[in-house]
C-alpha cells in the first residue's frame, strides 16, 4: 500500500500519513518521526467520530499541519511541515482517492447479456 501514497510521502515536509478506517482501525501508517507508542494502539473512534460529515479539514498548529480527507475506506490523515503546500497535498489526495474505493465484486459476463 506504500507505493499509492509515494508521490504524498516523498513531499518535502510530509512526515507522515496514516488511513483510517470508518471504525478507527488504522489500516496504513507511514511515519518519519519516531513516537513513543505505535498509532495501533491508541483507539482512534473518537477522533473518526469527531469528523462525522466532514469531506476535508485542514488543521494548523504552531509546528506543523495536519490534513484530514475523507475517503470511501475511513478518513486520509496527512502529518506535514507548515510551508508544505496544501494545494500539492490536496491534488495528491484527488489523484489516489479512485485507488482507495473498497474492491467491489465484479459482474463478468452480464454486460454481454444485458438487453
Amino acid at each position: 500500500m506504500r507505493e499509492i501514497f509515494n508521490d504524498i510521502l516523498n513531499t518535502d515536509g510530509v512526515t507522515g500519513v496514516m488511513l483510517f478506517a470508518e471504525n478507527g482501525d488504522v489500516l496504513f501508517k507511514e511515519l518519519s518521526a519516531t513516537i513513543k507508542q505505535a498509532p495501533e494502539r491508541h483507539d482512534w473512534r473518537f477522533l473518526v467520530d469527531s469528523l462525522e460529515g466532514m469531506r476535508e479539514t485542514d488543521l494548523i498548529f504552531e509546528r506543523g499541519r495536519i490534513y484530514i480527507r475523507k475517503t470511501d475506506m475511513g478518513f486520509l490523515v496527512v502529518l506535514m511541515a507548515l510551508y508544505v503546500p496544501i494545494a500539492m497535498i490536496r491534488l495528491n489526495c484527488d489523484i489516489l482517492l479512485p485507488v482507495l474505493q473498497p474492491s467491489k465484486p465484479s459482474r463478468k459476463f452480464g454486460r454481454f447479456f444485458k438487453k
